[in-house]
């Protein structure tokens, strides 16, 4: 990978990374730490940008990697949390509805939208392939 490739990569990463920052930040996502772990894993990769910036070691670019498999797990992890959550209120209105009904109105449920921390995801793979076949990691990577 290119030198300029890396740095396109890594620079749609911190404005999607400042971009979800906001959001969430604007939408009041702290009510609990559930709630506060994408913003927590947001500030500790601005610090991990600037480590790999100033000083890209394999350790940092390794800290980096793990970073980003952090963001990629709780993606994974909002998704099914906003998913359950949907279920839960979908119940509520209706105690009835079960199956493939029940999953369409909770996946469709604008809140939380169930798919909304798949950005955490796509963030992460991009932090990932920011660093495949990283200088810093040798050609073995």
């Amino acid at each position: 990978m290119t030198d300029t490739a890396r740095r396109m990569l890594l620079g749609i990463f911190v404005l999607g990374l400042v971009g979800i920052s906001v959001e969430l930040w604007l939408l009041g996502h702290d009510e609990d730490l559930k709630q506060l772990i994408p913003l927590i894993l947001a500030a500790m990769a601005a610090v991990a940008v600037v480590a790999v910036l100033v000083r890209p070691g394999r350790g940092f670019v390794r800290g980096f990697q793990l970073m980003m498999l952090l963001f990629v797990l709780s993606g994974g992890v909002g998704s099914a949390l906003h998913f359950q959550a949907n279920m839960e209120f979908q119940l509520e209105m209706d105690p009835s509805l079960e199956g493939l009904p029940l999953f369409r109105k909770a996946i469709r449920a604008k809140v939380p939208p169930a798919l909304a921390p798949g950005a955490m995801i796509q963030l992460g793979l991009i932090g990932l392939a920011y660093t495949y076949r990283h200088p810093s990691l040798g050609a073995t990577t």
